[in-house]
């Protein structure tokens, strides 16, 4: 079992403390990122499929008002 003296000590990690508390700031950051931009992504790819399904009915429209 692990103990610590003080508040000082457990941010200290026994020395690890910067690579702990820096493993621990980048995954929580990562977490809190990927759903921003899953989301930003998802919006992209939806209005382009739409844009692209418009350009494809007016080419279709075109086409077979010739």
């Amino acid at each position: 079992m692990i103990h610590w003296n003080s508040f000082s000590d457990f941010l200290a990690m026994g020395g690890y403390g910067l690579y702990v508390w820096g493993s621990f700031g980048l995954n929580a950051l990562i977490m809190i990122v990927e759903p921003i931009v899953v989301a930003r992504n998802r919006k992209t790819t939806i209005a382009r499929l739409k844009r692209q399904l418009r350009a494809e009915d007016r080419a279709e429209t075109r086409n077979t008002a010739e």
